[in-house]
């Protein structure tokens, strides 16, 4: 085994040679995969997603300086930029879909409604002109849907089951008419490996959308979405802007 695998999602605090002992096994530096075979682009992308979610500040803004040329990563508060920075991108058969939590239950509306399954071939692989295919932005794939599998372009829709305040990700769950706090550990590793699942599925870049909210509406304040927002803005993540969509268009 690699003695790579000592986060806190694996070992839960718990010493790697406390929670092996006793077991017959050998540590090779050779099994740890060091070099991400996902993103062409920037092998770097799943490091840089690994210490959002740590909360890494220095560490991740420093990664994101040196991969956005390669790689590009852009935030924005609308889902119609975003969708219109992929379109312009994509050049040729380049392929391109919204993905979205599991646990989304509030971007419904935006028009997003993760509840509602796909059927994944046709969302992967039928052409542009089929309204059941990724390339129509209509549908959207979860973490279950796109687990294993990319994109070359990702629109990524991020909404308050996983909320960035006072310094810190909150884990929670829409049930019923409300959102509740996640106490479990496995309930809570489950969601961030979701995000990690959804962050890293684009071969050549992502936009992350992340809703402005509404006040009026107590499951969609803006408070819920404003954290995340700012705190991928302090990583240097840049916001993308009307400009550089009509410039990338011609």
């Amino acid at each position: 085994m690699s003695k790579e695998i000592v986060d806190f999602e694996y070992t839960r605090g718990i010493n790697l040679s406390e929670l092996i002992s006793g077991l017959k096994c050998t540590m090779l530096e050779e099994l740890h995969l060091s070099i991400s075979l996902r993103s062409f682009r920037s092998e770097r992308v799943s490091d840089f997603v690994k210490l959002l979610l740590d909360v890494e500040k220095s560490k991740a803004k420093i990664l994101y300086s040196e991969i956005i040329n390669k790689y590009p990563i852009f935030i924005t508060r609308s889902l119609t930029k975003a969708k219109k920075w992929v379109t312009t991108r994509a050049r040729g058969s380049e392929r391109y879909g919204i993905v979205a939590s599991s646990g989304s239950s509030r971007l419904k509306p935006l028009g997003i409604w993760t509840q509602s399954k796909i059927e994944a071939k046709n969302w992967f692989l039928n052409p542009r002109n089929d309204v059941r295919s990724s390339y129509y932005l209509e549908d959207t794939a979860t973490e279950f849907d796109i687990q294993g599998l990319e994109l070359d372009w990702t629109i990524v829709v991020w909404d308050a089951d996983l909320r960035f305040v006072e310094g810190a990700f909150k884990y929670l769950k829409f049930s019923g008419s409300s959102w509740k706090n996640i106490n479990k550990f496995e309930n809570i590793a489950y969601l961030r490996n979701s995000y990690r699942v959804l962050l890293t599925r684009a071969r050549q870049g992502m936009i992350i959308v992340v809703p402005e909210g509404d006040d009026d509406d107590f499951t969609r304040q803006k408070s819920f979405y404003d954290g995340t927002y700012q705190y991928l803005k302090e990583l240097g993540v840049e916001e993308l802007s009307m400009n550089f969509i009509e410039n990338n268009a011609k």
